[in-house]
């Protein structure tokens, strides 16, 4: 290996060291206790190499927003790909995004900005249209009886969306009162079903 590509592959190595302190101090402390200084602390770096990487903290949250979105197409993705019938990958894909916030709660909350606030500039990340593009090519597939159209597929992804999320931030930001696992799973299912129904009802 060249210097050029060793170089090249510390750089590499040095992004994703303080990535993965940022992620860590977030999991241990939460989002709030996050700051450049704790990050160069963690990995035993000097505060301007930080800075060398990422111009502030706003940088390092959007980036791992990124990540966020990755791991939650992917598992999404593989979730889909298990099923044949449309209704069954509708649920499929829908109760992967409620076992993300949970598996990855720090990526979620960061991500939503669940009890925090979320990176600002993470509308413009394309890892969010991937996402809704993959979910809305099963959501017009479930169209049969009604005419479909890209505003009401919008919608019922939408509704979909606001309801699952809507009871996954319950229950992420009241973790002691929790409903029963079995409880949540079945009101996940019901809502999934019930708004699957709605569409050519």
């Amino acid at each position: 290996m060249g210097s050029k590509e060793r170089i090249l592959r510390l750089k590499d190595e040095t992004r994703t060291n303080i990535l993965n302190a940022a992620l860590y101090i977030a999991q241990v402390e939460g989002w709030q206790a996050l700051s450049m200084r704790k990050i160069a602390d963690q990995i035993e770096y000097t505060a301007p190499i930080i800075y060398e990487y990422f111009t502030n903290k706003e940088g390092i949250l959007l980036e791992l927003t990124r990540r966020g979105y990755l791991v939650l197409t992917r598992e999404i993705r593989e979730a889909r790909d298990r099923y044949e019938k449309a209704e069954d990958k509708m649920e499929a894909m829908w109760i992967a995004y409620w076992n993300f916030a949970f598996n990855h709660q720090e990526f979620y909350r960061l991500m939503y900005g669940v009890d925090m606030v979320s990176c600002s500039d993470n509308s413009q990340l394309p890892e969010i249209d991937n996402l809704y593009a993959m979910l809305s090519e099963v959501i017009e597939s479930l169209f049969r009886k009604k005419p479909v159209t890209e505003d009401s597929i919008c919608l019922k992804y939408h509704t979909y969306w606001s309801v699952i999320h809507g009871l996954v931030s319950i229950n992420l930001v009241h973790l002691n009162g929790r409903t029963t696992d079995q409880l949540n799973q079945q009101i996940l299912k019901d809502a999934i079903k019930g708004i699957t129904l709605s569409i050519n009802s």
